[in-house]
């Protein structure tokens, strides 16, 4: 208790020495800390290391734990010499001995002299310009052996380097050691521990929301990983991993990559007082990599843990046999399409590996689904493999397959290719032989009748239920179909105490299935503006995609008029009826979780899934809350696929609902990205300031929230927007940047405004400098019926909450 009452105090700690100016020398006996009080930096000489050896370095907390070392390979030597931190003349920073040789700098160029470093509150050491804050060097861009909340693991930088973890040469030697940590991008992104240069360790490939090869990926993770593409002014693309458990603010957690390779999840027990270790990346010999050789599999619970895939044997039985499984596997016989005496015969199969961490070396296929992804490895004779995931999509393998793992539980099916001898179809017995004839002929017979019965059953049943669409019969592989019958048992006959709400689509029921599972059943009505269009749109779009941040749709039901989707229930309804229900109250840490996960779920359908949606339907009644309150996009019915090569589209049919609706779509039909990042700014405004853009504001004005807020900002005065119930937060630095993000994303101009991989990198990162926001695109109460007459030839949205696709009378 006594470790938890320290924590919080550390927490709320307001002031403290956490800048060094040009007029500063911070020596060996003194320490700077972060305003927080969490990190803290200083010199200091590892205990039980056979030489002196004095370094600079950021710790963790009061029981030390180091995140981060200056000179890790060049210490200071001297017992009788004491280190020294300084900003230089040049501006750099760096660390001298007392004898002002200088062992490492900062090294950043084209500075000014008039700089300072400060210690932010994430541990980030930086280095600014004193009279504009802009960032000239951060130590998140050069890390050691730690992984923090806020840092992101990286592709390349603008300098075109790879940020990466270097492990320690030994406990006691900080010095630059033989492992790495990396984020690999050669088709599909996954994490990868190298030894030198061959790898020791993969993760599997990233699926939107876990890594395939981390089975154990718990809650904390899902919520609080995410990977970003951000395109660099030097021509770079660069992937980056970042995480935040912010949906627990009160958990401390780091990885830490040790000197012996492995990758540590490392968090602070608030009752023990210590550092705990609750995952590791290495916990068997089969997570090391390629343990089992080419074509093998490894199986911690298996004695011995190494076997050969079916239709392969070991290349050295001799070595195998001693459980030296370097060497791998060899296929037993050629596959069918290479032998050409056997290819008139049948071709080779598949046989399903269950559980499967996949193999390396993926080749990813942005177009196969499902079955698709078969053929398109049957039809390549040098495909060995694939495997199928809805968040990944295609992944087949035309390599040896080297790290093979089989899970009790979690992983993916893997498919690996085998000649047609393997599957047993060639094995026939002379009883088969004389039997399949009479089984045939019998079958056909009663196959006959049984089909003469049913004709006659359907032109009964025919005379009195309505026939079917061609089109309502469209089946969707990833979705369960359910019967009409099981829906009104669900929800009691679609009982108006069931009822959840109502939108432009039909009412929103919630159900109960039979095995205890609730669920929100989703009805099209009759009268709706909407219709089979939006549904098979919803349909088609959502059951593509997967991510923790999107409301996940359990099936539909199309039998005759009636049209149902089937959701996952969200006992906390939408945002907007939390937020606005006076009996809820949402402090600061739940709203900042919310916008993040509403900005992850986004940049997931504009950049990382499958397909590249706008959902051009943003707003709060379209955000629901699970039991944690964690949010969900959701009504897809409006959602657009763009190709991965279009930037813009125009239409003459505008839909969305007024107030998130961006101008330049309003007028001119014309939506992108921007246009989603333009609803989500509009978002967080209102999240912050508990206000709804669709009221106005400052009666001789009659301005929305969006010019409100400009008012505001113009007028030096921004900090009046927050909530008075989160208007005392400690976060309030935050708070503001975030209402300075909101009116970035809501500029008039599209181009002006941020995509949503920059927007979550400002979210993320303290030390990103926000450019100043331009002038957003605000309406005025008497310029509506203006905006409206000018749109005499589109379909309009609605200046309430309802979304409409054409002007209806109400």
């Amino acid at each position: 208790m006594g470790s938890l009452v320290l924590l919080l105090a550390l927490f709320s700690t307001c002031t403290s020495l956490d800048t060094i100016s040009s007029s500063y020398i911070l020596n060996a006996s003194e320490t700077l800390s972060s305003s927080n009080g969490l990190f803290h930096l200083g010199f200091f000489t590892p205990t039980n290391s056979s030489t002196f050896s004095s370094y600079l370095r950021i710790w963790f907390m009061t029981k030390p734990s180091v995140v981060w070392i200056a000179n890790r390979n060049q210490p200071i030597t001297d017992s009788s010499s004491s280190g020294l931190l300084k900003i230089s003349k040049d501006g750099n920073l760096v660390v001298m001995n007392s004898k002002s040789v200088a062992l490492w700098s900062t090294k950043a160029s084209n500075i000014s002299s008039n700089t300072l470093a400060k210690l932010l509150n994430n541990g980030n050491l930086v280095l600014q310009e004193n009279s504009t804050g802009r960032i000239l060097w951060q130590s998140f861009q050069h890390p050691t052996n730690t992984f923090l909340q806020g840092m992101e693991l990286g592709t390349g930088n603008i300098s075109g380097e790879r940020i990466k973890l270097t492990s320690w040469r030994s406990p006691q030697d900080p010095s630059i050691g033989e492992f790495s940590v990396s984020l690999e991008h050669l088709n599909i992104p996954e994490v990868m521990i190298w030894r030198g240069s061959q790898p020791h360790w993969r993760s599997g490939p990233w699926n939107s929301q876990k890594f395939l090869g981390i089975p154990d990926m718990r809650s904390n993770f899902l919520s609080g990983f995410y990977l970003g593409v951000e395109d660099m002014d030097n021509g770079i693309t660069n992937y980056y991993l970042a995480y935040n458990y912010s949906n627990n603010p009160d958990s401390v957690y780091y990885y830490m990559l040790s000197a012996d390779g492995n990758l540590h999840e490392t968090y602070w027990d608030h009752e023990k007082g210590e550092w705990l270790d609750s995952w590791l990346a290495i916990n068997s010999e089969c997570d090391v990599y390629g343990k089992c050789g080419e074509f093998g599999i490894c199986d911690s619970t298996s004695s011995p843990i190494c076997s050969c895939l079916r239709g392969y044997k070991p290349r050295n039985p001799e070595e195998w046999n001693k459980q030296n499984w370097s060497r791998g596997c060899v296929r037993k016989e050629p596959f069918q399409c290479e032998n050409e005496s056997l290819r008139n015969n049948k071709e080779d199969g598949f046989v399903k590996l269950q559980n499967a961490k996949v193999p390396a070396s993926i080749k990813w296929s942005s177009t196969a689904i499902g079955n698709d992804c078969r053929g398109q490895c049957l039809g390549n004779c040098s495909c060995t493999a694939y495997a199928y995931d809805a968040g990944t999509g295609c992944m087949v393998w035309t390599a040896n397959l080297t790290d093979i793992q089989s899970f009790s539980a979690g992983g993916i099916d893997l498919y690996i290719r085998v000649p047609n001898s393997e599957l047993g179809e060639d094995k026939k017995n002379v009883t088969v032989v004389i039997a399949v004839p009479v089984i045939v002929g019998a079958a056909i017979i009663l196959i006959c009748a049984y089909i003469f019965w049913k004709r006659i059953q359907i032109r009964e049943k025919a005379k009195n239920k309505p026939r079917r669409k061609d089109n309502d019969l469209v089946k969707f592989p990833e979705l369960s179909q359910f019967e009409f019958k099981r829906l009104v048992a669900a929800t009691n006959n679609f009982n108006l105490s069931n009822k959840l709400g109502e939108g432009g689509y039909g009412p929103v029921y919630k159900g109960t299935l039979e095995d205890g599972q609730e669920i929100a059943v989703k009805r099209l009505s009759r009268s709706s503006g909407q219709g089979y269009e939006e549904f098979m749109n919803e349909v088609m779009v959502i059951s593509k995609l997967q991510h923790f941040n999107l409301v996940r749709l359990f099936g539909c039901c199309i039998e005759g008029d009636e049209k149902i989707l089937i959701y996952e229930y969200m006992p906390n309804k939408s945002l907007d009826a939390y937020m606005f229900d006076q009996s809820q109250i949402l402090n600061w840490e739940k709203r900042f979780s919310i916008i993040e996960g509403i900005a992850r779920g986004l940049l997931y359908l504009h950049r990382d899934s499958r397909l590249r949606i706008i959902h051009r339907d943003l707003k709060m009644s379209n955000i629901l809350l699970d039991e944690e309150l964690n949010p969900k996009i959701a009504d897809f019915g409006m959602a657009k696929i763009f190709t991965r090569t279009q930037d813009v589209v125009n239409t003459r049919r505008v839909v969305g609902t007024y107030g998130y609706m961006s101008p330049e779509y309003v007028i001119q039909g014309l939506f992108s990205e921007k246009s989603d990042v333009f609803s989500f700014g509009v978002l967080l405004l209102e999240i912050v300031s508990k206000r709804k853009n669709s009221s106005f504001y400052e009666d001789a004005e009659s301005l929305n929230l969006l010019g409100f807020a400009w008012n505001l900002w113009n007028a030096d005065n921004i900090a009046s927007l927050i909530d008075p119930e989160i208007s005392s937060s400690c976060n309030k630095e935050d708070i503001m940047r975030c209402i300075h993000i909101g009116l970035l994303c809501v500029q008039e101009l599209a181009r002006d405004r941020p995509t949503m991989t920059s927007v979550i990198s400002m979210l993320k990162s303290e030390t990103i400098n926000l450019p100043p926001p331009k002038q957003p695109a605000f309406i005025l109460r008497q310029t509506i019926l203006d905006i409206e007459s000018s749109l005499t030839n589109k379909e309009l949205g609605s200046i309430n909450n309802v979304t409409l696709t054409n002007i209806q009378g109400r």
